[in-house]
């Protein structure tokens, strides 16, 4: 994995959910429809080398980032930074170690989904290089949480 003086990505661990699940939650990423340990449980099923965390020098959780790919386009999850650790470069890192994996899988493109009444994490992902496309997202549940 990547690792810098104040930073070092790595696997999620077991016993990371609830210092994660925190995270998220004051990244406001969870929804009631997403039970969070149940996202974690899936992930954990499929590529779970792609469920990454940072840490920061004194072993704190501040960041995470989970990729997919089904063998067309790459998707990225649950890209989290904790607020008072934003601009400090971690956003970026934790989606080149992603992107580099993808890459590395054959992954041709990336997709991401960000509501909309979110500008500015559309911002950060525009100045990292991706761009807001002509298409509707839908959706369908398929379990309950």
């Amino acid at each position: 994995m990547k690792e810098s003086p104040a930073l070092t990505i790595r696997e999620y661990r077991a016993a990371d959910e609830d210092a994660l699940i925190a995270l998220w939650d004051a990244c406001e990423l969870i929804r009631p429809q997403n039970d969070p340990r149940k996202d974690i449980a899936r992930k954990l099923r499929v590529n779970p080398e792609w469920f990454l965390v940072a840490e920061s020098g004194d072993g704190e959780i501040v960041g995470s980032i989970m990729a997919g790919y089904e063998g067309h386009r790459g998707w990225i999850n649950y890209l989290a930074v904790a607020p008072d650790h934003r601009r400090a470069g971690y956003g970026r890192a934790l989606m080149a170690v992603a992107e580099q994996q993808l890459r590395a899988a054959g992954c041709p493109k990336i997709n991401l989904q960000v509501r909309a009444d979110n500008p500015g994490v559309i911002a950060f992902y525009e100045r990292i290089g991706f761009c807001v496309e002509g298409a509707v997202s839908l959706g369908r549940r398929l379990e309950i949480d």
